[in-house]
């Protein structure tokens, strides 16, 4: 119903955000992330909105890009999670972080957010994992995997850029180097590479 809304932020608490849009106050439940990007009391702010309504509800959901929006909409087409375990999700991690996480099928970091347990937190990865498109998150999940894995000297960066070389795409090289990551711990980038290179080729 709401594409999106714009106007002055009005009121920033907990996980809600009140937006003055032409005199009227609309009431937002916000991703973190929303919330600490959303510019001061006063200023102008657009956010991305979806409205739910269920029999005992009727609630306005609020995001900072399409993306994140995007992010919403798959996570509520996983049976059993409605919009606010969503929003909780979302708000547990960077939105690359997330995507990382479902692509690598890394159960124990969705599981850290509130309502998530191991057999959901599976399920999320089991729906998803396929749904998402890896060459629309090509340009993200580099640097969602420099900057959440700590390689030496940035080898884990190096592996991604060394494999993108070879003629495989970014998500591609992402995913492999981050599984080698994790299974292997901290390895020079040619390491990393021979490894990557290895699951991949029994993929």
């Amino acid at each position: 119903m709401y594409a999106f809304l714009e106007g002055l932020v009005a009121e920033k608490s907990g996980n809600e955000l009140v937006l003055n849009v032409s005199g009227v106050g609309y009431q937002l439940l916000c991703t973190q992330a929303t919330l600490s990007q959303a510019p001061a009391k006063g200023e102008f702010l657009r956010v991305y909105t979806y409205l739910s309504v269920r029999q005992d509800a009727v609630e306005l959901f609020g995001f900072q890009s399409r993306e994140e929006r995007a992010m919403f909409f798959n996570l509520t087409a996983v049976s059993g999670i409605g919009p606010r375990t969503a929003l909780n999700v979302l708000s547990s991690m960077p939105l690359k972080d997330l995507t990382l996480a479902i692509l690598t099928e890394d159960v124990q970091a969705l599981s850290r957010a509130p309502g998530i347990g191991k057999k959901t937190a599976q399920r999320i990865t089991l729906e998803l994992k396929d749904r998402l498109s890896k060459d629309d998150v090509a340009g993200s999940l580099s640097g969602a995997v420099t900057s959440s894995f700590a390689g030496p000297a940035g080898a884990v960066g190096e592996a991604i850029q060394a494999l993108a070389a070879l003629g495989y795409s970014q998500s591609e090289a992402a995913l492999a180097v981050s599984k080698a990551h994790q299974a292997q711990g901290d390895l020079p980038a040619d390491e990393l590479v021979r490894q990557a290179l290895r699951s991949m080729m029994k993929g």
